[in-house]
């Protein structure tokens, strides 16, 4: 009896162990992965570029060249004596773009994500590290495009009532009727019944 307490004393504590070591190593992972993502990977050259507005855009964005990610976007900031948005993102060094390229602020889907895309230039002369790309076209957002087109047709269908309302006033103050005749009631004399 004794030697099966002990067995299961010892079974038990070996379980005990195993089960630390689990979350010890589960620990470890997630601590990594933690750390790993605050860290930026970055590989080729930095650009930088001014937009009126980068709404959706993160440190971590793509960016893209005819749809095949090239770089990640790896600061952002205002620029306090113009205030745009300063976007500064790397470029995958094999990728060399001329100095008159364009840079857009796109998104994945209606709901995706933003990403930078690149347009390039013709120009013969090439962005060196570190250089402005000045092409610049900022996010386009729903909210503001939504709300533009509402403000339109309301707007429209408001003046569409005035002038249907203004029509309708002349057409109250001129009451003889299409066929030219007196409105009925009236039999133009004076109070005769």
């Amino acid at each position: 009896m004794v030697s099966a307490v002990a067995g299961r004393v010892s079974r038990s504590s070996a379980e005990l162990a195993a089960g630390c070591g689990v979350l010890v190593l589960l620990g470890g992972l997630l601590a990594l992965a933690v750390v790993d993502k605050g860290r930026r990977h970055e590989s080729g050259y930095r650009l930088h570029a001014s937009f009126a507005h980068i709404d959706g855009l993160s440190v971590g964005s793509d960016v893209r060249l005819a749809g095949v990610t090239v770089g990640q976007v790896v600061d952002e900031r205002v620029d306090p004596s113009s205030f745009q948005a300063q976007v500064t993102f790397t470029v995958s060094p094999d990728v060399h773009l001329p100095t008159d390229s364009a840079a857009i602020i796109t998104s994945d889907s209606l709901l995706g994500g933003k990403y930078v895309a690149l347009s390039p230039g013709a120009d013969n002369a090439m962005l060196k590290p570190g250089g402005a790309i000045t092409e610049t076209q900022g996010a386009i957002s729903l909210e503001q495009l939504l709300s533009r087109f509402i403000f339109s047709v309301t707007d429209t269908m408001t003046k569409a009532n005035q002038q249907r309302a203004n029509q309708g006033a002349a057409s109250q103050g001129t009451a003889t009727p299409d066929n030219g005749q007196a409105p009925a009631g009236h039999t133009g004399g004076g109070d005769q019944p």
